[in-house]
């Protein structure tokens, strides 16, 4: 098969003759280690904005309602309390439809969508007052039957959240209003003939119930509108230029009207790439004139932040008798929460990513219901999606009677391999994963007892690039000062740093990276999408070039000969004919001046090469049948990185991703009893802790993507895809039951028992 080479705005100037470097894959320390270590990091919650009046925001305690009447009278007059706001004070978005949701989700417009909705906020000089305060808030509510599921929501005749969304299908406008926003279709090929073809079918149906990020930073911020117009945000999110251009919109001032000072970020994994709070802050404090903070308790992060979308996928697969994959279909229908925006598209996308199948249909559904606005987690809309095809893989290779590694390998998508939503892959790992699976002591040692399973899988995530921009200057000593605007939230300062100093040929420790506000640096998108280490990585490559080449032309007029004359290589620059015209990075940085002003390089990016990533695992498991408990004894995590950067991180980010998938499998899950959200908690949603887990191995595999001079994937997110699947793999192998919906907890093992053993069971 022919390969053709994405299209790419960036192309590398270094060619992948090695994957060998002198930074670029060692362990340094990371540059923020001490601070966070010693609890001197400031966090949002942390800022220390003299004397700011505190937030606190009034929710509903209802799932559907008209809101009929707020009377805000009590609480404004209340000693302490400064500032009572509304929906009502938000400016009016006429008739567009999109930022009119965005400023509802905010506060509250004529109906409270879910329980938690925010309906009204108060600011006051202690958050007891305010807390009191919020009690004195008297609304009058008219209770609307509500919907919880994608299913039941896309039924004739079901309650409506929104009397003026109609369905975008293809770009055609529903006849009438309903609860589903979107309709998407990917296909390539001819499905009836692919299945003609197939001498052996499976299908299913699997279904993921809606679950929460889980971070333990709790959302915070501190807002002045100040007196000469600025809105001033202190913050913890992933992306400072996402919290300012949202914020701005919702408020209806310019852009740079606001300034966000992005602070440390205790956990997002994509839940803290929306904003909930800074808005309101910023209309509290311009009513009061003070600054205002906000800190969100535990319930509220649970009722009224994005969770991943709750999940039904029906899918079909179908192979010829010496196991080639030649069709599958899919249907998907995703929760979006309250307002439209379910990420089912990428479901569509990934869900038989990781094999090359020629005919190939994908259906999907984005369906409001009365939860909160969904948000991203990690490979958003992959896990899901993955849950129902790795399972069919397994089911198919039981009825060819083959071995399932056996089946993936003879399947695997590969180097020029189109994927259904149109791109054809570049270089990529998925052989070189199945094969790291299959020759590790893991998958060969052998699992001996009763009751006890081994499942293994793959999953795909496709990575994205975005904008970013990075700044680097030299100082006299030698080290440099770097200037990015991407929030750090798994190392990306030392990744990011680390390949500025590859280029310069110093050490990373030489480099002195910070996260700036969105004042300081170019437009650099959120920290998602596996991109932050790919993308702001080649702004600051580009940015370290160009302190190369200035370096290059200082030494040229130092020396008084041509640049072409001299050499740069290994952090040393010389004269190509003379051997006594040599000086390091760091002597010519003190020499840098004499010649001519500070060396400052700066670069911004917007990389089409992107590399998608693949990841597999083997998971084993011990089931008790009495109890229905899974015990989870060993775990691998096997991923294909490009180059690992800073190997520690990577392998930080594949336990990460595994344990998230392990939670989602196993525990998690947001459970309502009548609309009534009831596990709002810690204490009762529950996470997986290092009791519950042995240590998780893993495998880092080196595929170069050729769009990155280093050939770097991003990394984040392709861990949490196989999980589910090879757990609910391994629970088949071990107590001959498949189970398709999460969590796999000991009731739903027990309840599947005893259908298999009353006959209704399937295997």
């Amino acid at each position: 098969m022919t390969t053709t080479k994405p299209k790419q705005d960036y192309e590398p100037n270094v060619v992948l003759a090695n994957t060998h470097y002198d930074v670029v894959g060692t362990r340094p320390i990371r540059h923020d280690g001490a601070d966070k270590v010693t609890g001197r990091a400031y966090y949002g919650a942390d800022f220390p904005k003299t004397s700011p009046l505190h937030g606190k925001v009034l929710r509903s305690p209802h799932a559907h309602a008209r809101i009929k009447s707020i009377d805000t009278s009590k609480a404004e007059a209340l000693e302490g309390v400064k500032a009572v706001v509304t929906g009502k004070d938000l400016p009016d978005a006429g008739d567009d439809q999109g930022l009119r949701w965005r400023r509802n989700n905010i506060l509250a417009g004529g109906k409270a969508l879910y329980q938690g909705h925010a309906i009204a906020a108060v600011a006051a000089t202690s958050p007891h007052v305010a807390e009191d305060a919020i009690e004195l808030i008297e609304v009058d509510y008219e209770v609307l039957p509500g919907v919880f599921s994608a299913r039941e929501a896309m039924k004739e005749g079901a309650p409506l959240l929104h009397d003026d969304l109609y369905a975008d299908v293809g770009g055609a406008k529903a006849e009438k209003p309903g609860n589903v926003a979107s309709y998407y279709k990917l296909e390539q090929g001819d499905i009836e003939k692919g299945f003609a073809e197939a001498d052996v079918i499976v299908e299913g149906e699997f279904s993921c119930p809606t679950i929460h990020q889980g971070y333990i930073e709790p959302h915070p911020c501190t807002v002045l509108w100040n007196e000469d117009g600025r809105v001033m945000v202190w913050c913890s999110t992933q992306g400072g230029f996402l919290v300012r251009d949202r914020t701005a919109d919702i408020l209806g001032v310019p852009v740079s009207q606001v300034k966000v000072m992005t602070q440390e970020i205790g956990g997002g994994f994509g839940g803290k790439t929306e904003i909930y709070i800074e808005p309101v802050a910023a209309l509290l404090s311009k009513k009061s004139g003070s600054p205002v903070k906000i800190v969100m308790s535990r319930r509220e992060v649970f009722e009224a932040t994005g969770p991943t979308c709750a999940s039904y996928v029906k899918a079909k697969l179908g192979a010829t008798k010496d196991g080639k994959m030649v069709a599958c279909q899919s249907y998907l229908a995703y929760d979006a929460g309250a307002y439209p925006g379910a990420l089912v598209i990428c479901g569509t996308m990934c869900i038989f990513a990781a094999y090359d199948i020629p005919n190939q249909m994908s259906e999907g559904y984005d369906v409001v219901v009365n939860k909160p606005k969904s948000a991203a987690y990690r490979a958003p809309g992959a896990p899901n999606a993955t849950f129902a095809s790795e399972q069919l893989v397994d089911q198919l290779a039981e009825k060819l009677g083959m071995e399932p590694i056996e089946l993936r390998l003879a399947n695997a998508a590969m180097e020029g391999t189109r994927r259904i939503d149109g791109p054809i892959n570049p270089r990529i790992g998925s052989i070189e994963i199945m094969e790291a699976i299959k020759s590790h002591p893991h998958y060969t040692s052998p699992l001996e007892g009763p009751n006890r399973g081994r499942g293994v899988g793959l999953g795909f995530w496709f990575n994205i690039g975005e904008p970013s921009a990075c700044t680097i200057s030299v100082n006299d000593d030698g080290t440099i000062n770097l200037l990015e605007g991407s929030a750090d939230i798994g190392g990306t300062r030392a990744s990011i740093a680390m390949q500025a100093a590859e280029v310069l040929g110093i050490r990373a420790e030489d480099v002195n990276p910070a996260v700036v506000d969105t004042d300081s640096i170019g437009f650099t998108a959120q920290s998602d999408g596996s991109r932050t280490t790919f993308a702001t990585g080649l702004a600051a490559y580009e940015a370290a070039q160009s302190v190369r080449k200035q370096m290059i032309e200082r030494a040229a007029r130092l020396w008084e000969v041509e640049e072409g004359t001299i050499q740069y290589e290994k952090g040393v620059v010389s004269s190509k004919s003379d051997p006594e015209l040599k000086m390091t990075f760091q002597e010519l940085a003190g020499r840098a001046r004499e010649v001519g002003g500070p060396v400052v390089g700066s670069a911004s990016v917007n990389p089409s090469g992107i590399g998608g990533s693949y990841a597999g695992a083997i998971a084993d498991v011990e089931v008790d049948p009495e109890t229905g408990k899974v015990e989870l004894l060993r775990y691998t995590a096997f991923q294909d990185a490009g180059k690992a950067v800073h190997p520690s991180y990577v392998e930080g980010q594949m336990q990460g991703g595994a344990v998230q998938g392990i939670g989602w499998s196993l525990n998690e899950e947001y459970y309502y009893s009548n609309g009534d959200f009831t596990n709002s908690s810690f204490l009762d949603y529950r996470m997986p802790t290092s009791l519950d887990l042995p240590m998780i191995d893993t495998v880092i595999v080196e595929c170069p993507n050729p769009g990155h001079p280093y050939g770097v994937r991003g990394v984040g997110e392709a861990s949490i895809v196989p999980p589910i699947a090879v757990i609910a793999n391994a629970i088949h192998k071990a107590i001959g039951v498949r189970l398709t919906s999460t969590p796999m907890n000991p009731g739903a093992v027990t309840d599947a028992l005893q259908r298999q053993d009353g006959g209704n069971g399937s295997s």
